[in-house]
């Protein structure tokens, strides 16, 4: 078995300490890999210098505090509610986040591209739960107003919505809406961060909000900081979160600073200049690579 590649592998074991699906790389040694890079791609030509002007951002979750100092505002915020026909809609609201969890990974976007354009879309109603039919009419809404990035730090279990997200997933792969999905925080299957169409996350241990690492040995496809994450918490505290829900807006601002300086890139490229700009791939500036 050592003798295969690490995506050829069984996934890793649970590491206690983390998230599932994540990785202590300030106590476990990163496996070296093979790399193949496609092109002079820098994080400097990647993002340097960006602040996400220009792109519209998408927070599918539990709402968010537009007053909060770390969220700056919000653009628009929606609410998926049902009618007296019984058919879901997506309305105009008024800001808000009963859970805060929302409101949490909007500030750490808005950490890493200060000038994005927000928008909230409350699919999680009470709390941290809402229903697979209300997150598919979210995602779907959120696909067809043309939003850049959509920060998914949520997931079901559910397999009778697999399918449905699945096909969302791939449609917005097609109209260059970058989904980025978090990791279940527990050993589980759930869904639409599996799906090749997305860009998946789970989190690792490091400080620093702009190191992350690919992930040799998917399906999670890179690791980015979601241990003590400093997060917008209720009555505009400033809370210290961990979770792979709090890594994902890491990866998305990233996505958003990314895209702003290279706004023709398509999702299949993006992904490709995340793997090439990654703390565990990337060439030093005048120098080479060494395994």
């Amino acid at each position: 078995m050592t003798d295969l590649p690490p995506w050829r592998r069984p996934p890793r074991d649970h590491f206690p300490g983390v998230p599932a699906w994540s990785m202590p790389v300030s106590v476990v040694p990163q496996e070296p890999f093979e790399v193949s890079p496609l092109g002079p791609v820098t994080r400097e030509w990647a993002w340097g210098g960006a602040d996400g002007s220009g792109v519209r951002v998408c927070v599918l979750d539990s709402g968010v505090d537009a007053d909060h100092p770390m969220v700056g505002g919000l653009d628009r915020a929606m609410d998926v509610v049902k009618g007296e026909d019984g058919v879901l809609a997506v309305t105009p609201t008024e800001p808000g986040d009963p859970a805060g969890h929302g409101t949490a990974c909007a500030s750490v976007i808005r950490s890493i591209a200060p000038a994005v354009s927000l928008t909230s879309v409350r699919v999680l109603s009470g709390g941290r739960h809402g229903s697979g039919a209300a997150l598919l009419a979210g995602l779907t809404w959120a696909i067809e107003e043309g939003f850049d990035v959509i920060n998914m730090s949520l997931s079901t279990t559910k397999p009778d919505f697999r399918d449905g997200l699945r096909d969302l997933s791939d449609a917005a792969y097609f109209r260059r809406c970058i989904i980025v999905a978090s990791a279940h925080n527990m050993p589980v299957h759930s869904y639409p961060w599996p799906f090749a169409s997305v860009i998946s996350v789970a989190s690792h241990d490091r400080p620093d909000p702009m190191t992350y690492y690919y992930n040799p040995s998917p399906p999670v496809e890179f690791y980015a900081r979601g241990v003590r994450v400093p997060v917008a918490g209720p009555g505009g505290r400033r809370l210290l979160s961990t979770g792979n829900s709090f890594a994902t807006p890491h990866i998305a601002g990233i996505c958003a600073l990314i895209l702003g300086k290279h706004r023709a890139l398509t999702p299949f490229q993006l992904k490709s200049v995340l793997y090439l700009a990654a703390e565990n791939v990337a060439v030093p500036e005048g120098g080479a690579r060494v395994d």
